[in-house]
């Protein structure tokens, strides 16, 4: 099969995990459960019974790279050890994993957003809430950190980018993140920021808007701006993005808040305005940034960070059921959503099939030397 070679691409980055168990009483090896974790969600398994099903029905192909010395454990037996095994031990050991796959992070558009496990949610309590940083080039998630509502990605933010490396990329937080702490650690840590402004920014986001207002009012004569417009047809919908920046904020009549956010150099407006059976809506959102005065780049940021939700979220949703996961556990549903990661970075980047991912899923659980490409990158 040609595993044992390859096994390093991904297997092996989970061999440092230290084992939660006690060793006298353990009788599967921690990494062959991981193994046995990756490939049945890479195959559309989508909780720990149908990874036991899997573990069974692929054990003779598991015996070719894995010890297996008391066969295939037991669906209560993954659920107890995943529940045991240290999130932020299994997500740094995805993330080393992750960047050895990114060809490149320059100028690379690193888009933070939330999303909430509405399936983890217990009696009494509130769903696990997962922020995840997804870089849009290399269409790749780089790295989570859990919290247990959305309220509070404002302290789950600083420790995802902790983890990243930011140099020479550019950061997209929404309006939750717009904290000038975190521009300040992102500029630190040598990237760029934009940030959505909303309510939770009031007087900085009245302030950006007031600066536009009277920029149009005056034609953007006598004002550092750039602009950049985009127009997307398809099967009978238009929709058109008009975007704007401003530069030489110091400048700007009424706008008083360049000292307090580091390395901002810019603010941006965009309109979008979409056409849909001849009915006509129109969005203004507005931003702050340390990108300089481009509209494109300013373009390239927003579209990269909206880009989330259909190239991370919806696929979780729909390619693997995130929602539908009733992994209640906290331990176990954050390393349930590493196992979602893993196997979306995987099949995203496996060229060899035009399918989508649920299809992908499918085949690789039928043909074991598509499974075998992609967990080691082999062939055969």
């Amino acid at each position: 099969m040609g595993c044992e070679a390859a096994s390093a691409s991904l297997i092996d980055h989970f061999s440092s995990i230290e084992d939660p168990r006690d060793p006298i009483k353990r009788r599967h090896k921690l990494t062959d459960m991981i193994a046995i974790a990756v490939a049945g969600v890479l195959c559309g398994a989508d909780e720990w019974t149908s990874i036991e099903a899997f573990g069974v029905a692929k054990e003779d192909w598991f015996r070719g790279f894995l010890e297996l010395k008391h066969g295939i454990p037991s669906h209560d037996t993954f659920g107890r050890v995943f529940s045991l095994l240290n999130p932020r031990a299994f997500e740094a050991c995805f993330h080393d994993w992750a960047e050895s796959m990114v060809t490149t992070l320059e100028k690379e558009i690193i888009a933070i957003d939330g999303k909430s496990l509405r399936g983890s949610r217990s009696q009494g309590g509130s769903p696990l809430h997962v922020v995840s940083a997804w870089a849009t080039t290399n269409r790749l998630v780089l790295g989570q950190v859990s919290t247990d509502a959305k309220s509070n990605e404002i302290t789950a933010i600083p420790k995802l980018l902790d983890t990243l490396l930011l140099k020479g990329c550019i950061v997209t937080i929404d309006a939750m993140g717009c904290q000038t702490k975190i521009a300040e650690q992102i500029i630190e840590g040598g990237g760029d920021y934009v940030l959505a402004l909303k309510g939770n920014q009031g007087t900085l986001a009245n302030e950006v808007e007031e600066a536009f207002i009277s920029a149009d009012a005056g034609d953007y004569q006598g004002v550092v701006s750039d602009f950049h417009e985009t127009i997307d047809q398809d099967h009978g919908r238009i929709e058109i993005r008009r975007y704007w920046t401003l530069g030489d904020l110091e400048g700007l009549d009424g706008f008083t808040r360049t000292a307090l956010w580091k390395g901002l150099n810019m603010i941006g407006m965009v309109h979008s305005e979409r056409t849909v059976g001849g009915k006509t809506s129109s969005e203004y959102r507005f931003y702050i940034g340390s990108i300089g005065n481009d509209a494109q780049l300013f373009a390239k940021a927003v579209r990269g960070h909206w880009g989330i939700e259909n190239d991370l979220h919806w696929r979780l949703d729909v390619s693997f059921r995130e929602d539908e996961c009733r992994i209640r556990e906290r331990n176990a549903a954050e390393n349930f959503a590493v196992l979602r990661h893993i196997a979306l970075n995987r099949l995203k980047h496996e060229k060899e099939l035009k399918l989508g991912i649920k299809t992908k899923r499918l085949n690789a659980g039928w043909n074991d030397r598509y499974l075998n490409k992609l967990l080691f990158g082999a062939s055969a």
